[in-house]
């Protein structure tokens, strides 16, 4: 946007409106780097966080026009990092919850040459349904056994030509697309966010959701543990807190010789086990 125009391209001017209304709606701004993300990863999460979520792909030019006009504390942080393609993500919900939510929207796409593996690629046993001709050097290329039968190209047994971690190169790509296999996983993660003014980079909003979850189940047996033994009764632990005093109040009642109906057969017990021991005691020392 040039600063000697006075008319401006239909889309850029909705775009620049866009922005200048948008952010007032939402308590967070987030940031997303696209230059290497495929439209195909977009769409399904539009899908899945409709009505939690407002995606506006921007230009950097025109966002950071809009930007300069907003009052909002700390937009001109976002504003800077407004370099190549991007998308605002705007929400209401915490730029964390936003980031695990984004992570567990992952999708598996079709592989390009230079991609890596996400899993072991398993080409599976199976009638291709592709007529025989360049495709069995591709085939073979990849070392997938194939036969031909019935006019078609079969692969003969389930093949891994490769496993994760590893690089996919362009021929092997092109043949798994016809395969309509999917090895590649995808999604977006958080670039930055600005949440009541405080700005967060990639990394202060990666959630350990299963660590976090480990250290808070530990957390709570260990609070349970201390207020038992403390006596602290809450809901949770006054069974057991009751549980506990009833066996001290029977141990008590067991070692006093205290009888209740509780505990009058381990009292009559321990006496006819003691007595037993004191006549035999008793034998001894007059054997002897």
């Amino acid at each position: 946007m040039h600063e000697n125009r006075t008319t401006y391209p239909l889309r850029k001017a909705q775009m620049y409106q866009q922005l200048l209304e948008v952010p007032k709606k939402y308590k967070v701004i987030a940031l997303v780097k696209i230059n290497k993300v495929r439209a195909s990863q977009i769409l399904p999460l539009r899908k899945a966080l409709k009505g939690e979520v407002e995606f506006v792909c921007v230009k950097d030019r025109v966002a950071q026009k809009a930007l300069e006009k907003l009052d909002i504390p700390g937009i001109k942080g976002i504003s800077e990092e407004l370099t190549g393609q991007c998308i605002f993500i705007f929400t209401n919900m915490s730029p964390f919850k936003l980031n695990v939510l984004l992570a567990k929207n992952k999708i598996m796409m079709a592989a390009r040459g230079g991609d890596i593996a996400s899993v072991d690629i398993i080409v599976p046993a199976k009638n291709t349904g592709i007529a025989p001709g360049p495709m069995l050097t591709e085939f073979k290329e990849a070392g997938i056994p194939t036969k031909i039968d019935q006019g078609t190209i079969w692969i003969q047994k389930d093949t891994t030509p490769v496993k994760k971690g590893e690089v996919i190169n362009e021929k092997l790509a092109a043949l798994l697309g016809k395969l309509d296999i999917k090895p590649v996983e995808a999604g977006i993660s958080l670039y930055t966010a600005l949440a009541e003014g405080l700005k967060y980079t990639s990394e202060e909003m990666i959630v350990d959701v299963a660590k976090i979850r480990e250290t808070f189940t530990r957390f709570y047996q260990e609070a349970i543990s201390l207020s038992i033994e403390a006596a602290y009764i809450t809901k949770e632990n006054i069974n057991q807190i009751l549980s506990k005093a009833v066996q001290s109040a029977r141990s008590v009642s067991v070692e006093s010789g205290f009888m209740t109906d509780d505990t009058k057969e381990q009292i009559l017990q321990k006496a006819h086990g003691q007595a037993k021991a004191l006549a035999t005691t008793a034998k001894d020392y007059t054997l002897s």
